[in-house]
């Protein structure tokens, strides 16, 4: 499957990474945040609607022996959990100087993508841990929990230098498909849940479809996705016949963004059976799809694929961006 370019944020400066809890539910209810108030958070003044480019003032310069949180506005969705993508704008600033280091242009396009468990910046990993859509976050970042000891010259943050972010929480994905269970179809690949959701896939002996199958497991009632639309979707790979997976969302507990676009056609796009697959159906569904080797990898295989693959994916559809 060809994939889109991994998920940043603003100016490819910070990737957020969560720790928080570890699935949604009761979980959720009861996320305890990583950060707390404190002095250095306590000394920024944030104005501004949420969505807006906000106003921030503190002393500079301005120290922290740890990472520190307030939060400005408070949001009413559900606290972010383990695995989860959220969307956010952000702006960062050199806690030294006081000057912009980045900032998002706070529009409709401008939120940048962050997932639970992805690589990052300690402190933003901790300030979004259990953090609420609609929420405004003002964070006071110490070297060690920033850009380390080397700093960041290209941003013009020195080793010794804090940074502070504000950080508007503007969306969150599912978790994991969340529709109603469809009846099993005859033929296809059986699927059994583990409880985090890690699809255990059965394949039929016997001789591969020579033409795409596409069965709905779970059926959302979210957007409809549409021919080029940016999706986040949760994945298992298999080759048919095979009895493990060539490639596993669930495995690195990191969902994937990619465009639902024929990729023979179109760079950046998906092999032509995946896509074929995803277009039409809705954010909260999980498919079976088996593609035969003249949608997918063809006599050419690639680099995990023998030549002539038919190939099997389990997909969960977290959200259309």
């Amino acid at each position: 499957m060809r994939k889109a370019s991994a998920l940043i944020l603003t100016a490819g400066l910070l990737v957020a990474s969560l720790t928080g809890c570890s699935a949604p539910g009761t979980e959720a209810a009861n996320c305890e945040p990583t950060l707390q108030p404190g002095t250095a958070s306590d000394l920024v003044s944030v104005t501004g609607d949420f969505g807006a480019v906000p106003v921030v003032d503190f002393p500079n310069p301005l120290k922290a022996a740890t990472s520190q949180l307030a939060e400005v506005i408070p949001g009413t969705g559900a606290p972010v959990v383990s695995g989860q993508k959220v969307k956010i704008d952000l702006s960062v600033y050199n806690g030294t100087t006081g000057e912009v280091v980045t900032e998002s242009a706070y529009n409709e396009t401008s939120a940048s993508g962050a997932v639970v468990n992805g690589p990052g910046i300690k402190g933003l990993t901790e300030a979004l841990s259990c953090a609420q859509v609609g929420s405004r976050l003002a964070v006071v970042v110490p070297p060690a929990d920033a850009f380390g000891a080397e700093g960041n010259a290209d941003a013009g943050i020195a080793a010794t230098d804090t940074i502070v972010l504000v950080i508007d929480v503007v969306k969150s994905y599912l978790t994991r498909a969340d529709g109603a269970d469809q009846p099993a179809e005859n033929g296809l690949p059986a699927v059994v849940l583990a409880e985090d959701g890690t699809p255990g896939i059965t394949i039929p002996s016997g001789t591969p479809p020579a033409e795409l199958q596409v069965g709905v497991l779970k059926k959302g009632t979210g957007a409809e996705v549409q021919e080029g639309d940016p999706v986040t979707i949760a994945y298992s790979g298999l080759v048919w016949g095979e009895k493990t997976t060539f490639e596993s969302t669930w495995e690195s507990g990191i969902p994937t963004e990619v465009v639902a676009i024929d990729g023979s056609q179109t760079q950046g796009g998906l092999i032509p059976g995946f896509a074929k697959a995803l277009i039409g159906q809705t954010v909260g569904s999980q498919l079976v799809a088996v593609i035969p080797p003249d949608l997918a990898y063809g006599e050419q295989g690639a680099t995990t694929i023998p030549p002539g693959s038919t190939l099997v994916y389990v997909v969960d559809i977290l959200g259309v961006n």
